[in-house]
């Protein structure tokens, strides 16, 4: 149960060091990150306002991560909803490779930040499922209570 508990606050850890730093970088220096990760470029011109936009969104999955980790009662909303994010994001750059837009060459390119985070999402919401589900069921005096 340690060991488990220790690789999942791991993988969250590595979301929330991830997303916090694309945040900031993409808020602070748009044009700087657009050049800066490997293959954005080759996926239009630099626009900052849609730049700023996903770093906002990346933001919020750093501090729903980190709430998470914090906040055991709020885990699992709070880690499904960012690992929902994170798993739409890697389906549109594996739909990019299906429909022709970028070789398949793209997907091991983008695996460690875009493909590996949701794989820990998904991993850390299914362990903060079962905990929850672990948990009995008390019966008080107003109904059932978790």
């Amino acid at each position: 149960m340690q060991t488990s508990k220790h690789i999942v606050y791991g993988m969250v850890g590595f979301n929330i060091l991830l997303a916090a730093w694309l945040s900031l970088h993409m808020l602070y220096d748009p044009e700087g990150w657009y050049y800066f990760v490997p293959g954005v470029t080759d996926t239009g011109m630099f626009n900052q306002h849609f730049v700023r936009d996903i770093g906002i969104i990346q933001g919020f999955v750093a501090l729903a991560f980190a709430v998470g980790l914090w906040k055991p009662h709020r885990r699992l909303e709070l880690w499904a909803g960012a690992t929902l994010w994170l798993i739409a994001h890697a389906a549109f750059h594996l739909w990019e490779v299906a429909v022709g837009i970028c070789s398949a060459s793209v997907i091991i390119r983008d695996f460690p930040a875009v493909s590996l985070p949701a794989i820990f999402g998904v991993a850390a919401t299914i362990w903060a499922y079962k905990q929850v589900m672990s948990v009995p069921i008390r019966r008080e005096s107003g109904g059932l209570r978790a």
